[in-house]
């Protein structure tokens, strides 16, 4: 492929070698957001249209708020690996993946400028109109990427992106002590939080027991929509905000 116009009309095009079909006749219905996680933009768009790398996405938003297209809309970009949610394991055949540019956890994380949020914003709400996604279906690598990836973390401001129509989100419940739920504990109420977690779409095992998968899930849960404290125990506010983000779910959530 020499080249394409953009889907996103001010996206600068330069094209990916890492790409194919989407599998099984699927489109996309779903918004996979990502931090770069390197030291610059320029080392990721390069990493992300070299063949070596064997990774690509389609769509990397820069600091300044430069949009670049690597893979067209229609094809399987090479973004959010072994995932899942509701069940569904071929997360690259039904989304559309946005690399956001910042250094990430082990390189500063720094804040994610406003410029940047903006054209992320503007940009997610072109593809959900294209694409019909629904707003519980725009989601982070560490939704979908379950103990394995933790971006694009607990200092993304998904409250923006909120106010700016795109994702679902609620405003967190406050934090206010008293016992939580840790790793060890087992019984009915473990199972429920699971099937809460469950509901709302991550991979997790209904077991009864609060052992790692539900730890990191939760962790995933907090570094989303409640994170002011990312630690993988369930308190009363991580709960609260779990049932309240259900019962607010635009399209209803299907047991």
């Amino acid at each position: 492929m020499s080249g394409f116009l953009p889907d996103h009309p001010q996206a600068d095009v330069r094209v990916s070698p890492n790409f194919g079909p989407r599998r099984d006749g699927m489109k996309p219905d779903m918004i996979v957001l990502h931090y770069t996680g390197m030291e610059t933009g320029h080392g990721a768009e390069a990493w992300l249209c070299d063949p070596a790398s064997e990774v690509s996405s389609h769509y990397l938003v820069h600091e300044d708020g430069r949009v670049v297209q690597m893979v067209r809309e229609g094809d399987r970009a090479w973004h959010a690996g072994k995932s899942s949610w509701r069940g569904w394991t071929d997360i690259n055949s039904c989304s559309v993946g946005i690399e956001i540019v910042n250094p990430g956890h082990a390189l500063g994380y720094n804040a994610f400028p406003r410029c940047q949020m903006a054209v992320v914003a503007d940009l997610c709400r072109g593809i959900i109109e294209r694409h019909d996604v629904a707003p519980e279906r725009v989601l982070g690598h560490s939704d979908v990427a379950l103990g394995r990836k933790i971006d694009p973390g607990e200092r993304f401001p998904w409250r923006f992106l909120f106010h700016q129509g795109v994702g679902h989100w609620v405003a967190p419940s406050p934090r206010r002590g008293g016992s939580a739920l840790r790793p060890g504990d087992a019984g009915e109420t473990v199972e429920e939080l699971q099937s809460m977690l469950a509901l709302y779409g991550y991979g997790v095992e209904i077991t009864g027991r609060y052992d790692t998968q539900t730890e990191v899930t939760v962790q995933a849960f907090q570094r989303h929509f409640r994170t002011s404290s990312v630690d993988g125990s369930a308190d009363a506010s991580t709960i609260s905000t779990l049932r309240r983000l259900i019962a607010s779910a635009p399209g209803g959530l299907d047991d």
